[in-house]
C-alpha cells in the first residue's frame, strides 16, 4: 500500500487479504502488524474460539434483527472483522446492482462525527478555539453568544434549517447550500429555539455552520479538508462528500415500500450529513479514533465527555458524539443517522476496542436496535434500549 501514514501488513498462511466479501467463512489470521509513521506494533489476533464466539453470536443477532435489510453491516474486535455482510441492491426497486464492499452509503447524521473531529483537529492544532464566538467567523452574526463549542454540543439554541426554511417559504425549486443556511439566519432571522447555551436540542444548523467554519479556518473546501486530513491518509478510498455532480452515481435511497426518494431542496447541505462511506472505510475511521493516529488522548477525552446535564438520565451528547453512561461505569459511544431512506448506526465500545457498523439505503428503523449487540462484548445493558434522533 502506498499510504505514507498508515498501512497494514497482514500475515496469514494461505490467505492474501484481511477483509473478505464473505467474512462468514473467513478464519482469523494469526498476526497482524500495524505500521504507521511513528511506530511498528505487532498485535495478536483473536484466538479462534473467541473469534468463532463473536462471529456466531453476531450472525445470529443480525440474521434475526435485519433479515430484510437492504444494506451492509460489519462487526469488529481489536480492528479484526468478526462479521461482515452485504445484502440487497443499490436499486431495490428494480433489483439492480448488488450491494458490495465498495458501495458507499449516505451516512446521514453519522457524517457529524467527521465534522466534529475535523473541528477538533483544527482546535488541537491551535487554529481555532472552542470558545470562539461565531462573530469571529461570521461578522455581525445575528444570534449573540453562540460559540463553536455550542455548535458541537447542540446547545446553541439556533433554529433548525430543516424546519424553518420551509415555514419561511423557501422556493423549493432552488437547492439550499451551506451559505444559504448562513444567509437566511441573517435575512429571515427565525427565532431561537431556546436561550443560547441553556440546554441541548439536536439541530442540523449547528453542523452546517461548523462546516463553513472548517472552510474558513483551513482555507479549503470542507470536502477537500476531510479528504486531505482523514480519507486519503486512512485509504478510505470509497468515502467522499456528496455534491451535485455526484447525483447520477451516488447511491439513492428508498422508502420501505421501494419508493425512491428524489433529489430535494435540502440535499446539498453538508456537515450535518452528506458524507458517503462503506462499512470497511468506517472501520478504518473507527480505528483512527484512538490516541496516536490523528488525535491526542486529551482531544479524544474532550470529544467523548458529556456536556448536557439539565435532564437526569443515562444519555448525553459530547462533541459530535452520542453516548450512554451506565451505572456500572461503562460508556457506549455511537451516532445514528436518518435522512430520507437512509438509516445508519456507528457504535464504538472503546473499553473493548470493538465496533458495530450498519448502513442501509432502504428505510429500516430496526437498524437502530444494533446497539443491543454491544452486550456481546461487555455489560452494556442495551437489550430493549434504543432510540432514533432526538434528545440525548
Amino acid at each position: 500500500m502506498k499510504n505514507k501514514n498508515l498501512f497494514l501488513i497482514l500475515t496469514i498462511a494461505g490467505a492474501s487479504a484481511f477483509f473478505s466479501c464473505n467474512s462468514q467463512s473467513q478464519k482469523p489470521p494469526v498476526t497482524k502488524t500495524v505500521v504507521d509513521s511513528s511506530a511498528t506494533v505487532a498485535v495478536n489476533m483473536l484466538p479462534k474460539a473467541e473469534y468463532d464466539r463473536y462471529h456466531n453470536t453476531a450472525k445470529h443477532f443480525f440474521d434475526s434483527l435485519l433479515k430484510d435489510i437492504n444494506g451492509s453491516y460489519l462487526v469488529a474486535k481489536d480492528g479484526q472483522v468478526v462479521l461482515e455482510k452485504y445484502v440487497g441492491f443499490i436499486d431495490p426497486q428494480r433489483k439492480k446492482d448488488s450491494i458490495t464492499s465498495t458501495s458507499a452509503f449516505h451516512l446521514a447524521s453519522v457524517s457529524k462525527t467527521f465534522t466534529a473531529m475535523a473541528t477538533l483537529k483544527l482546535w488541537q492544532d491551535g487554529r481555532l478555539r472552542l470558545e470562539d464566538d461565531l462573530t469571529k467567523y461570521f461578522p455581525n452574526f445575528p444570534y449573540p453568544g453562540v460559540t463553536v463549542k455550542m455548535l458541537l454540543t447542540h446547545r446553541s439554541g439556533l433554529p433548525n434549517y430543516v424546519h424553518y426554511l420551509e415555514s419561511y417559504h423557501w422556493d423549493k425549486r432552488k437547492l439550499v447550500t451551506n451559505e444559504d443556511v448562513l444567509s437566511t439566519l441573517y435575512t429571515m432571522h427565525p427565532p431561537l429555539q431556546f436561550a443560547t447555551g441553556k440546554h441541548f436540542a439536536y439541530c442540523n444548523t449547528n453542523y452546517a455552520l461548523l462546516a463553513l467554519i472548517i472552510e474558513k479556518v483551513s482555507n479549503m473546501k470542507y470536502a477537500d479538508f476531510l479528504s486531505t486530513t482523514f480519507f486519503k491518509p486512512l485509504q478510505m478510498n470509497d468515502t467522499y462528500v456528496y455534491n451535485i455532480s455526484d447525483s447520477l452515481t451516488a447511491m439513492p435511497s428508498f422508502e420501505y415500500n421501494n419508493r425512491r426518494f428524489p433529489l430535494e431542496f435540502l440535499d446539498l447541505v453538508y456537515g450535518d450529513k452528506n458524507v458517503y462511506s462503506t462499512v470497511r472505510d468506517m472501520l478504518k475511521w473507527d480505528q483512527a479514533l484512538y490516541a496516536g493516529k490523528f488525535f491526542q488522548q486529551a482531544t479524544l477525552d474532550s470529544a467523548f465527555s458529556p456536556y448536557s446535564f439539565e435532564k437526569n438520565g443515562k444519555r448525553n451528547y459530547g462533541l459530535g458524539w452520542r453516548m450512554t453512561f451506565l451505572d456500572n461505569g461503562k460508556k457506549l459511544l455511537y451516532h445514528n443517522g436518518w435522512w430520507h431512506g437512509n438509516n445508519t448506526a456507528f457504535i464504538r465500545l472503546i473499553d473493548e476496542h470493538a465496533t458495530i457498523i450498519v448502513l442501509g439505503n432502504k428505510f429500516n428503523k430496526r437498524i437502530y436496535q444494533s446497539k443491543k449487540l454491544a452486550d456481546m462484548f461487555g455489560d452494556y445493558q442495551q437489550h430493549g434500549d434504543f432510540e432514533e434522533e432526538g434528545a440525548p
